[in-house]
């Protein structure tokens, strides 16, 4: 594995990390079978996990910390907050309140004293952002976590975490994890010129887009499918524009000697605003298929070829990135007097 530093965190991690949202009933429920396949992880020399306590409610954390017990010292642990994690209001969010409660609670589920990473989930448009960046610099200075960063944050809402940061003399956001694969491109035209000018690492997650470069032939069948079944229909424009994409970039990986999906990682990990790339795997088979593409750099010749068949800055299908819809386009009662 390559390493490359965080951001202005200081941390060297992989540019390879592994991503746990799969270990838990989303995913693979042996718990058993998930702790051998993290610490293959890191037998592979992959030292970044993140989590977060909404993955299967908190068992992605309960599962990590098994396995990293006695490996804690060597693994930067990252972990995120911010998503639902009940029916109550106060259960979400970026508030000191909700802030305070979920370290705690990741904190033991995980069976450690403190985070390498703390991640804001999803941009929290109700909560003052300055509030959320008190609460956090108090974790640092508490030794509860030792960095914090955003997730899925626009390039504006990143630029203006910096400036509330310097205004109020807090900590600053050091990372940004954001979607990203040849299939999701819209990064390269605004985020990740906004965390190259301000020193901010970025973990990138989804690099197989949800199923659609792993190489697998019939993706209505597979697990992502059976949660968002409109988004593997084929029969769709943007299925159709997905397929033919798969098409072209097969016959490229097959020609560069590599497999789709090692291809669409690699392709990501090129990037040189991207400090570590996630994989998700939910088997141990899918992990071993992946971790070669930690070992192969695209020619330039190559990207070349890929930004014909999907140009930079683009995606092929909006509603990937649904999660990160501002409230102002989602909610109608915003739009109306």
């Amino acid at each position: 594995m390559q390493r490359r530093i965080l951001g202005a965190t200081g941390i060297s991690v992989a540019d390879v990390a592994l991503g746990a949202m799969m270990f838990g009933a989303m995913g693979n429920p042996d718990h058993e079978d998930s702790v051998r396949i993290i610490q293959r992880a890191l037998d592979a020399g992959i030292n970044l996990i993140d989590t977060a306590d909404v993955y299967s409610g908190g068992e992605s954390e309960e599962i990590v910390g098994t396995a990293i017990r006695t490996r804690r010292d060597d693994v930067v642990l990252a972990s995120k907050f911010g998503l639902p994690m009940g029916a109550d209001p106060n259960q979400r969010g970026a508030s000191r309140r909700w802030i305070v409660r979920s370290v705690e609670n990741s904190l033991r589920r995980l069976g450690t004293d403190h985070l390498d990473l703390y991640q804001l989930h999803r941009p929290d448009h109700e909560t003052d952002l300055g509030e959320t960046l008190a609460a956090l610099s108090d974790l640092v200075q508490a030794g509860k976590i030792l960095a914090f960063g955003s997730s899925m944050f626009p390039a504006e809402t990143i630029v203006e975490g910096q400036w509330a940061a310097e205004r109020r003399s807090t900590h600053r956001f050091l990372t940004e994890q954001t979607m990203y694969s040849i299939f999701t491109r819209r990064p390269e035209g605004s985020v990740f010129p906004v965390t190259e000018r301000y020193g901010v690492g970025v973990l990138t997650f989804s690099p197989l887009n949800g199923g659609w470069l792993s190489g697998r032939a019939d993706l209505t069948s597979s697990h992502r499918a059976s949660t968002r079944p409109s988004s593997y229909d084929p029969s769709t424009p943007t299925g159709q524009a997905k397929a033919a994409a798969v098409a072209k970039l097969t016959t490229l990986a097959d020609e560069a000697g590599m497999t789709l999906p090692q291809l669409a990682i690699a392709f990501v990990r090129a990037h040189p605003a991207v400090t570590s790339v996630l994989i998700g795997p939910r088997t141990q088979e899918q992990l071993d298929s992946l971790l070669p593409a930690a070992q192969l750099d695209l020619t330039p010749e190559l990207l070349d070829r890929i930004d014909e068949i999907v140009p930079p800055g683009t995606e092929l299908d909006p509603a990937d990135n649904y999660h990160a819809t501002p409230p102002a386009i989602e909610h109608a009662h915003l739009r109306r007097r």
